[in-house]
């Protein structure tokens, strides 16, 4: 049983990497959900001796694994689930998020990847050499605390994106994206004077479509899977790495409007 309460606290931050990965709330809870499924018809792969957390994401990459290597054939034609589920990104984007969003050790991920070390290593470099490869997008930043807000644009920057504004409110957020259509809105979940970024957001996306990044000192509020809940989830207080490797793997999921390469 305790073995089991352990694995519901953990639940929220491997619905977290299944979201970051995939691009979407859906798809990343269904790989859950079969690494869950894995779990219950295996229970022995879950040693009470080692760590949990890191076997329990070990897990979710195999349950993956077996599910896409069974249905290669189906993929974009069938129904149901292989509709549901798409490739994961590349081994160097796993490693990345891993390390950069979940705070894994080279070690740790070399065991959920059930690679060697030093090739963990190498990914990790490679990734991190392609955070700049990619088309320049258009952010606008939700955010009442000016100094978290600065931070946010400086990074936003450095990796070559515009900032089209800034806003501490709901209504400014919406009239700044009503005005710029940003690629990119990276959002805190309280704002000024009890105004809700979650509800500015809702607002903003009734009228466009562009990837969200929540940066948020309540990540837990945005991970009950009770209602439609951002794919992209940054707690406060967070490095500059992290962010960057949020940005850009939201920024993948998106079709980038043609502009210059950086």
């Amino acid at each position: 049983m305790s073995v089991s309460h352990d694995i519901v606290r953990l639940l929220p931050y491997l619905r977290r990497y299944a979201r970051a990965l995939t691009g979407a709330q859906s798809t990343g809870d269904e790989y859950v959900r079969l690494c869950l499924e894995a779990i219950l018809a295996e229970p022995e792969r879950i040693k009470k001796a080692n760590d949990l957390r890191v076997e329990l994401f070990a897990v979710f990459h195999d349950a993956w694994g077996a599910v896409d290597s069974a249905v290669p054939a189906a993929r974009g034609e069938g129904s149901g689930l292989n509709r549901q589920l798409a490739a994961l990104p590349s081994i160097e984007r796993q490693v990345l998020l891993l390390i950069a969003l979940e705070r894994f050790s080279t070690s740790e991920a070399s065991q959920i990847l059930k690679l060697d070390e030093t090739d963990v290593v190498r990914k990790l470099d490679v990734a991190r050499q392609e955070l700049r490869r990619q088309a320049t997008a258009r952010v606008l930043i939700i955010e009442d605390e000016p100094v978290i807000a600065m931070d946010i644009a400086g990074i936003v920057e450095s990796l070559g994106h515009e900032v089209i504004g800034i806003a501490g409110r709901h209504a400014e957020a919406v009239e700044l994206a009503r005005q710029y259509q940003p690629g990119l809105v990276l959002a805190d979940v309280q704002l000024q004077d009890g105004d809700s970024g979650i509800l500015a957001v809702q607002e903003i996306m009734r009228s466009m479509d562009a990837p969200v990044i929540f940066v948020t000192g309540f990540p837990e509020r945005l991970l009950t899977g009770d209602r439609v809940e951002p794919a992209f989830i940054v707690t406060k207080p967070f490095d500059q790495e992290t962010l960057k490797v949020a940005i850009v793997q939201a920024l993948s999921f998106s079709v980038p409007p043609p502009s210059k390469r950086i």
